[in-house]
Parts: C-alpha cells; structure tokens; sequence
C-alpha cells in the first residue's frame, strides 16, 4: 500500500473522516486529500508524526517502512512495541444527569481515555470530557468528545466547559456552551438548541475552561 492508501485504511477501522484526522492532528483540513489526489507527493515527517498520532500508527507505517498487523481495532508494529504505549492519554469525563442543557457531572471520575491530539501533548492539566445531550447541536453532537484546555485564554465566542458549584448535589456540575460575557456578578453564555443566554452568578462559577477542538469518540 502506498501512504494514501495507509492513511484510508486506518481512518476506515477508527470509524473517522478525512477532515476528522485533519483537525484532531491540528493539521490543514485538506491535508489528507491533497495527499489522496496525489497533490502533496512528498509530505513532511514532522507533520507525518502528527497523523500518526491521530491515526494510532506510526510514521514508518505510513510511508511504508514498516509493516503492521491490526489486533482491537488498533495498529501495532511487527516489531512488538504497542504503538499506544508511546504516546499520552487523555482522561475522558462527563456522567450524564439529563436535562435540556446538556448539563453532566463533572466530579474528577474518569470514564475511560482517549489518545491525546498532538496540539494538546505539552499541556499541563489537558483533559476530555464527552457531548452530553443535543443542546450546542450542530456544533457538538452527543456522544462526540470534547478536547479541554485548561490554559488556553478565553475570549468571546470562544467554546467553553463551565463548572459550577451545586447546591443540592455533592458532585459538580458542567456545561459546554459558548461564551460571550461576564458582569461584575454573572457569567453569561449562549447555547443553540433550543436558542437561548444562560447566565450563573459568578459566585457558582467553579472553573471555566477552553475547548480545543471536538470529534467523534476515540477510546482506546
């Protein structure tokens, strides 16, 4: 096989689209095609590393230097290293507890884990957590996951996952909803379905944390 080829077998096993990869490996979301249609013949290995990644292979295997058997859905090379075992993990959270703004527990209880997106390897604290409900459709779906970035500056517009204090529960609980502002006294946040500004006294607020990018689940 050649590394289109290579690249098409394993989005096909993880079940992701060419532009899913792209953007997950922080990459042009043309990259993959332009190498399909034979536009990039000679891509760079740096950026090669980064689909890797997202791909659960490994460069060598991709430009063929290597070759690989599939066991669980994943690549591992001939030579008997477990590809994942070289790269970080992600912890996922988010326990469902209903409601029609997506709202999930958010209590330090991981679900399972998820390679980490090459963009998100040297951030300190970086985490997941997973698309409750259908309330910032069609932006996020349920069930999709959401890469977090806790050191990323928020601006307005920008995708973030709320923590809040809550009065009638022990255990935390979140939002992913997109910002717009903050008063003296309130936060104030906008979700898409149905349309509507959310607002919670800053006083509630726990955390609040910038959404790096999103995509369909990836466990490993």
């Amino acid at each position: 096989m050649n590394i289109a080829a290579r690249i098409e077998s394993r989005l096909k096993i993880l079940h992701k689209s060419e532009r899913q990869a792209c953007l997950e490996a922080g990459l042009s979301d043309s990259f993959i095609r332009n190498i399909r249609v034979g536009k990039s013949v000679s891509p760079r290995i740096d950026t090669l590393d980064k689909l890797a990644v997202v791909l659960q292979t490994s460069t060598a295997w991709l430009c063929a230097e290597q070759d690989a058997v599939v066991e669980n859905g994943n690549a591992i090379i001939q030579q008997g290293v477990d590809f994942l075992e070289q790269h970080s993990l992600l912890q996922v959270y988010g326990q469902a507890v209903g409601g029609s703004e997506g709202e999930f527990i958010l209590n330090g209880s991981p679900l399972y884990d998820v390679l980490c997106p090459p963009s998100l390897s040297s951030t300190v604290g970086a985490y997941a957590v997973e698309i409750v409900g259908d309330s910032m459709s069609p932006r996020y779906e349920e069930g999709e996951i959401a890469y977090i970035d806790p050191l990323h500056p928020i601006r307005r517009g920008d995708y973030v996952v709320v923590q809040l204090k809550d009065n009638g529960s022990d255990a935390p609980h979140a939002f992913i909803k997109r910002y717009l502002f903050k008063t003296e006294y309130e936060l104030v946040l906008e979700q898409f379905n149905p349309p509507k500004r959310i607002k919670f006294p800053l006083g509630q607020v726990i955390s609040m944390h910038y959404v790096a990018m999103a995509g369909a689940r990836g466990s490993v």
